[in-house]
């Protein structure tokens, strides 16, 4: 039996909205991101059609207020909700996969916890839903799951559809290259990054550490990556700007497709051939970093480093973050120094 190939494109849909203030206008983001999903579809009917659409990180809301007691009044949300309910929809209607980018999320079993999720959504309905690992601390207060007494879904879940093996991380998540490779590890041929990531660390030199990032997690896991950023104006999303740029990188790091740099919506698109990438994984001994990682090289990775959660652990604030990065850091210089006293020389 012949196995088929697997050539579709994908997009990332960059997105320039008012940030909701409630749960009421959320429905408005949710009405202007299906239609951009049939402008992604209808563009690319006559050529190769799309069967992936991305949208960035906060799609449908940002943290617009400083405490976890606000975002569960007034913008989180339980998933499953209207919005995932109404993008399966979509979905069926043309048959493809869309990652939603992301909502903040409640969740009966966390209570005073507010999360970072983005769910993927096929015909099939939620294929998986990922909360983010590694918040944008101090200033982000939504809880990794990482961090909770007794959590025992995935982390880093990967969803084995007709158009690959897909796996997503969240924004300040592609800086820890570990969540990447853990996702690969997991199976991930294409890595979507849903993201917000603000200027000056954005799409442009000399500090474009947007595309620097994006196009190091694709070589590092042999792995196409479509990543949708915020596009969003500073008026909208004070006090930061966002500068848009989203990308599609081929398994080389190559680019195949990216927004110009700036505010605006943006549909970018490129095609994904995932036989091509299988067969590179099948044939490659060279460049090959996932066969190549001696995973047992590092000490580094044998003990925690930045302070868990537990079951006693303060509220998170912006204050709390602080004192746990000062914990952290004064961990890391014990163990620094630990280290360089053992070393010795010939």
């Amino acid at each position: 039996m012949t196995t088929p190939h697997i050539r579709y494109t994908a997009t990332a849909c960059q997105t320039d909205l008012p940030n909701p203030v409630d749960r009421d206008q959320m429905r408005r983001n949710t009405d202007r991101l299906l239609l951009m999903v049939d402008s992604a579809v209808a563009g690319s009917a006559p050529f190769l059609p799309v069967r992936l659409v991305v949208f960035p990180e906060f799609a449908h809301a940002a943290p617009v207020f400083a405490t976890v007691g606000e975002l569960l009044e007034k913008l989180a949300v339980p998933i499953p909700n209207e919005h995932t309910e109404r993008f399966v929809a979509k979905a069926r209607e043309h048959g493809i996969y869309i990652q939603m980018g992301s909502m903040l999320e409640s969740d009966a079993r966390w209570p005073g916890r507010v999360f970072n999720t983005s769910c993927l959504v096929g015909p099939e309905g939620i294929l998986f839903k990922y909360r983010k690992v590694n918040p944008w601390i101090p200033y982000e207060v939504h809880s990794s799951p990482h961090d909770l007494d007794g959590y025992d879904e995935p982390l880093f879940p990967v969803a084995d559809t007709s158009i690959g093996r897909l796996g997503c991380a969240i924004c300040y998540d592609w800086l820890f290259p570990e969540v990447l490779r853990q996702l690969a590890a997991n199976g991930a041929e294409v890595l979507i990054r849903v993201s917000a990531y603000m200027d000056p660390w954005g799409a442009t030199e000399p500090m474009n550490w947007w595309t620097i990032v994006n196009r190091c997690r694709a070589l590092e896991n042999l792995a196409y990556v479509v990543a949708a950023n915020q596009g969003a104006s500073l008026r909208h999303y004070p006090p930061y700007s966002w500068p848009g740029g989203s990308q599609i990188i081929d398994f080389d790091g190559r680019p195949l497709a990216e927004a110009s740099p700036g505010p605006g919506e943006r549909i970018v698109t490129a095609p994904i051939d995932i036989s091509a990438l299988r067969h590179e994984r099948q044939t490659r001994v060279g460049h090959h970093m996932l066969a190549h990682l001696r995973t047992d090289a590092y000490p580094a990775y044998q003990a925690p480093q930045y302070p868990p959660g537990g079951p006693h652990a303060a509220p998170l604030s912006y204050e709390e973050n602080v004192r746990l990065v000062e914990r952290a850091k004064a961990g890391l210089e014990r163990r620094s120094k630990a280290s360089a006293r053992n070393v010795t020389c010939t």
